[in-house]
């Protein structure tokens, strides 16, 4: 994986011209990803007829639609999907009763995880709980013990995603005493939902409803789950204390450069690119393949390809000594050392 090249540095106020979003390329952008999707999953309902085989093989793109379009709704989150907030708004909130997500309580604490990511005296809210090695260290066998559970694989790409969004985002869970807006959001959300699944279920009855709509929200939440992992945690990641934290810096060398193949990056809305993302979090998802092309520069700071990522699946603990993140192998064999 490339290094965090200083020589890279590049300010938001730069980036400031790729900020607006061209409102037909936006409406094209969601017509072929909502569109595929309502088809993929008509298609799914008329297979089973042939063979629950079938419709599981059309899960899997089904859900690679529904993931594209939790990245339209993440960009409406940003403000950057169209020029007006009440559209962005309007449309994020519409999107989240598809992909399960309350579109105003996630804007919230996706805002808390861009002020803080790298932060380690700001942790907790809309992030992955990393420890450090000396919290860790310090924890008793049980605590150790909850903590490795939680960062097995199986369990942050299967389990977690699967709660997380049917059942985390069902309540305000973290801003539960923020006024009543999460409330709103999540409770509007989730009466919208509960509409929707009653209106097919009566259509095509609630046997074929959970058997085409399960596998495609859980497949959808683990990939989502695995791409924003990998965007934070991966070795050469940027975490420090309050005092010494800068929004730049974060936003840069705290950040991953997810190099994906065409497709994958198509799928995922140029997520990957998700150093610059942060940094100027208006550009929309479409502009930012342009920002790379016109500051080369970027490219190589925290690249990470496709097939190194997979390394990073086992990466658990922050440490500040070595500056980098390692793995539960790497603590034993440093705590078996002395170190």
């Amino acid at each position: 994986m490339s290094s965090n090249a200083p020589h890279a540095a590049i300010t938001a106020g730069e980036l400031a011209r790729y900020r607006e979003p061209a409102l037909r390329r936006s409406l094209f952008e969601l017509s072929i990803t909502a569109v595929p999707l309502v088809l993929l999953w008509a298609l799914m309902w008329a297979s089973l007829s042939v063979g629950y085989w079938l419709s599981l093989l059309l899960a899997v793109p089904a859900a690679a639609f529904l993931m594209r379009l939790f990245m339209l709704q993440h960009d409406c989150g940003h403000g950057a999907l169209f020029a007006h907030r009440a559209a962005n708004d309007w449309v994020g909130r519409i999107i989240g009763v598809v992909t399960l997500t309350p579109y105003g309580f996630w804007r919230r604490t996706h805002a808390i995880h861009h002020a803080a990511v790298g932060n380690l005296d700001k942790r907790g809210i809309g992030d992955i709980e990393t420890l450090t090695v000396a919290e860790y260290a310090a924890l008793d066998p049980a605590a150790r013990r909850r903590y490795r559970i939680y960062r097995h694989p199986l369990v942050m790409f299967g389990l977690v995603p699967a709660y997380l969004f049917l059942l985390h985002y069902r309540l305000p869970v973290g801003l539960m005493r923020a006024g009543r807006a999460p409330w709103i959001s999540t409770m509007g959300t989730n009466a919208a939902i509960a509409a929707v699944v009653l209106g097919l279920i009566w259509l095509v009855g609630l046997g074929p409803f959970v058997l085409i709509q399960g596998p495609v929200i859980l497949i959808a939440a683990s990939l989502a789950m695995w791409f924003f992992y990998v965007q934070h945690q991966f070795e050469d990641t940027r975490w420090v204390h309050a005092a010494d934290w800068s929004f730049q810096d974060a936003a840069l060398h705290g950040s991953s450069h997810y190099e994906l193949p065409s497709a994958l990056a198509w799928f995922t809305g140029n997520i990957g690119v998700h150093h610059v993302h942060h940094l100027a979090s208006r550009i929309p998802f479409y502009r930012l393949s342009e920002v790379l092309a016109d500051h080369p520069q970027l490219a190589g700071v925290g690249r990470l390809t496709f097939f190194e990522s997979f390394r990073c699946a086992h990466l658990a603990l922050w440490d500040e000594r070595q500056q980098k993140l390692v793995s539960f192998r790497q603590f034993a064999v440093s705590e078996a050392a002395g170190g």
